[in-house]
């Protein structure tokens, strides 16, 4: 090996190694002068922008597992989903949908006033 091919090795090793070594030299230098609590500030923020997406990632997981409802619309029976304590249009039928208390309820304007009908069966006069 040719001492040219050695002193381009060194200067392209030391050209990758030229940020650690300044970052490693800076944080050296504030220890040394007394400002490691600014030192131990930034290890702090590095590790909570690290620990925030896992946090946030958890969170909203719970958050939904909390607010999102499956059941049937209350006129079709058809499977229908959404956010509690928000409005929704049934996909099968159209009908506008509350969803209040975990529970879809069809949405009612103010003073309507909503009936279940059910069927009697008729008996006639022979029959009783």
């Amino acid at each position: 090996m040719s001492f040219n091919n050695l002193q381009l090795n060194i200067s392209h090793l030391l050209s990758n190694l030229r940020p650690w070594l300044t970052l490693f030299i800076v944080v050296w230098l504030l220890g040394s002068l007394g400002l490691g609590w600014l030192v131990n500030s930034l290890l702090i923020l590095v590790g909570l922008l690290f620990l925030a997406p896992i946090v946030l990632f958890f969170g909203f997981r719970w958050w939904i597992q909390q607010n999102l409802i499956s059941d049937r619309c209350p006129v079709c029976g058809y499977g229908v989903t959404g956010l509690n304590n928000t409005q929704l249009q049934c996909s099968n039928c159209g009908e506008q949908l509350f969803i209040q208390e975990r529970q879809i309820q069809r949405f009612t304007p103010e003073g309507t006033i909503d009936v279940n009908a059910i069927e009697v069966p008729s008996q006639s006069m022979e029959d009783s």
